[in-house]
């Protein structure tokens, strides 16, 4: 008794020790102000969960009784197989796919573009005939035919005294056009042949042969950059664009085929992957009926490996409806049209290794990107039009002086008409023997017209210059505004490719190496379930494990399989991303625009 007390009192004293030690003797920073309350309020009601009356959902429903269906893909010829590799894949997209065909085409529209703006400048010639017939009453004895009855000669005969008949044939002929530096000229040739019967005509019929040749210069607005020359510069430039435009199509296209072909590698693996489980599965169903036969296991071991059999009967199913998915898509990729004999096909890629890319460095990649992206040329010329478009306002700020210079030559010639006897008495009563007559190379035909002319005896010389300047000048400051906004918008838009190539060059490498590591640790995870599946299928058959255990080995090897062929697929499809980034899946493909959908229309029509 007297040694039990010493010892309560030392656990006594003990114990107000400790309780000293952990009260606080201030204020604790998570402690309560004293102007707040001590405790909280209790809610006078606890809050409890409240669910609407559920309703009745198709009352009797039953799934229905259907019979399994064999395993094989909706529409295709089950055997042969029809083996695809994954060059051929990408041609027959190239030269089949309708959307490459379109964008080819849209290409081949802005070419006809710029040969149809380049017909602005085209050499014009024309030909003008002309003919003109007519009869009129004399309107004085001064202006008025001979007077005597009679047919007058001309197209048609004519009776009449004094009728004036006047018959002109003409033909008009030459050539017109101007620069791309905004000269205008012009070349022509009038020639005519004029019947009038008045009296006081000195000949009748009279020829003439005009020769006109004219040029336009401007010197200052419109010289060297005008609207013509602007439109052609932007058609080609447009053009151009449409080509690049092409070029990011196909490889778009290139690259879809290529990752959708290796998906369809890894849909068929995974095929043969499910297959395998099942085989394994339905023999391990057969090892524990057996068993269950004879007494040595318990018949629900053969229910649990019947369900697994099932399990993988469903994966079965799902990897083929994936294989048949993937074909459709890879189809539509490489397929002219509804007809083509390809969507019968069972196809299997042949093609099982993807060439690692050349470039694993950043930097490389994204050079590689700068220089062969068709997005890049496309930014470019962006940044050409805008050029343009700022060269041309400045030329339209300048004001306008136009030189033109204009040279005619006339070549007359004509039959001369008797000098009617009032002429001749009033020539002689002025004191002259005879009436003056024209000189003599105007007497004659057509061909004396023309000689007259190409000699030019009968020169017209013309020289003007034209200047103006628009007070407000409205249109040059609206050009000015509008080249000087393209021209932000095609350093913005530049700048903007060279971030994404950037951005895509970063994701395509850190996808790449993160597949080359998933790879290398997958597959080693493969092999290790693989072996822990083997050694548990021994320890099985030697009667120390069970048949749960033997059922997940299985699921977990399935799994490890598929884990390193989607690392495998994720490998194929970062590399084709890599290419794509780089732009080398376009130079490593030979695309040639001029080819791309060219056999779109080469298969009948469905």
């Amino acid at each position: 008794m007297k040694r039990t007390q010493p010892r309560l009192f030392s656990a006594v004293f003990a114990a107000g020790a400790l309780a000293m030690a952990l009260l606080p003797t201030g204020r604790l920073a998570a402690q309560l102000d004293d102007s707040l309350p001590s405790r909280a309020a209790i809610p006078t009601m606890i809050p409890t969960l409240m669910m609407p009356p559920l309703p009745s959902v198709a009352p009797g429903y039953r799934a229905p009784q259907a019979q399994p269906s064999a395993a094989h893909i909706v529409g295709v010829t089950q055997q042969p197989f029809v083996g695809i590799s994954l060059q051929d894949a990408i041609a027959m997209s190239l030269l089949r796919n309708p959307n490459l065909a379109v964008s080819a085409s849209n290409f081949r529209i802005a070419h006809y573009n710029i040969v149809q703006t380049r017909g602005a400048y085209d050499v014009a010639i024309h030909l003008e005939p002309t003919s003109n017939y007519e009869v009129s009453p004399p309107q004085n004895f001064l202006a008025a035919g001979p007077g005597e009855l009679g047919h007058y000669p001309g197209i048609n005969p004519t009776t009449g005294p004094g009728n004036i008949i006047q018959h002109q044939s003409g033909f008009q002929y030459g050539a017109t056009g101007q620069t791309e530096n905004g000269t205008a000229y012009t070349a022509e040739i009038t020639q005519s042949r004029t019947y009038n019967n008045t009296l006081f005509n000195a000949f009748n019929p009279q020829y003439l042969a005009q020769l006109n040749l004219a040029v336009g210069q401007p010197l200052l607005k419109n010289a060297g950059m005008n609207g013509g020359k602007r439109a052609l510069k932007l058609a080609i430039v447009n053009g151009d664009i449409a080509v690049t435009q092409t070029l990011v199509q196909a490889s778009d296209t290139i690259s879809q085929v290529e990752t959708t072909y290796w998906s369809l590698v890894a849909a068929w693996r995974n095929v043969a992957i499910q297959e395998e489980s099942l085989r394994q599965a339905i023999a391990q169903q057969n090892s524990n009926v057996r068993l269950a036969a004879r007494g040595a296991a318990a018949p629900i071991d053969a229910v649990q490996s019947e369900t697994q059999v099932e399990n993988f009967r469903t994966s079965v199913f799902q990897a083929l409806q994936h294989v048949s998915e993937l074909q459709n898509q890879l189809k539509s990729l490489v397929a002219s049209s509804a007809a083509d004999p390809i969507w019968n096909a069972n196809l299997v890629p042949s093609t099982s290794v993807a060439q690692t890319p050349n470039a694993h460095d950043l930097a490389a990649v994204v050079a590689a990107g700068r220089q062969n992206r068709p997005e890049v040329r496309q930014a470019e010329d962006r940044q050409v039009a805008a050029a343009i478009d700022v060269a041309f306002a400045k030329n339209q700020s300048l004001p306008q002086a136009d030189v033109q210079a204009q040279y005619e030559s006339n070549g007359f010639a004509g039959i001369l008409t008797p000098v009617p006897l009032f002429i001749t008495k009033f020539c002689q009563g002025g004191g002259l023997t005879t009436c003056p007559t024209p000189p003599p190379n105007t007497q004659g035909a057509m061909p004396f017209a023309y000689h007259n002319m190409w000699a030019g005896y009968f020169p017209t010389f013309n020289i003007a210059m034209i200047v103006g300047y628009p007070l407000q000048g409205h249109v040059a400051r609206g050009l000015r505004g509008l080249a000087s906004e393209e021209t932000t918008q095609a350093k913005i838009l530049m700048q903007g490719v060279y971030e994404r190539i950037g951005a895509e060059a970063r994701n395509a490498l850190q996808t790449y190496q993160s597949a080359l590591s998933k790879l290398r640790a997958a597959r080693e995870a493969r092999e290790s379930a693989e072996a822990v599946y083997a050694s548990e299928l021994r320890k099985f058959h030697q009667g120390t494990s069970t048949t749960f255990l033997v059922l997940q080995r299985q699921v977990q090897l399935q799994q490890a399989r598929s884990n390193e062929l989607d690392a495998q697929t994720q490998l194929n499809q970062s590399i084709v991303e890599v290419q794509r980034v780089e732009g080398t899946i376009l130079t490593a493909n030979g695309i040639n625009v001029q080819t791309l959908g060219s056999q779109a229309l080469t298969s009948p029509s469905p």
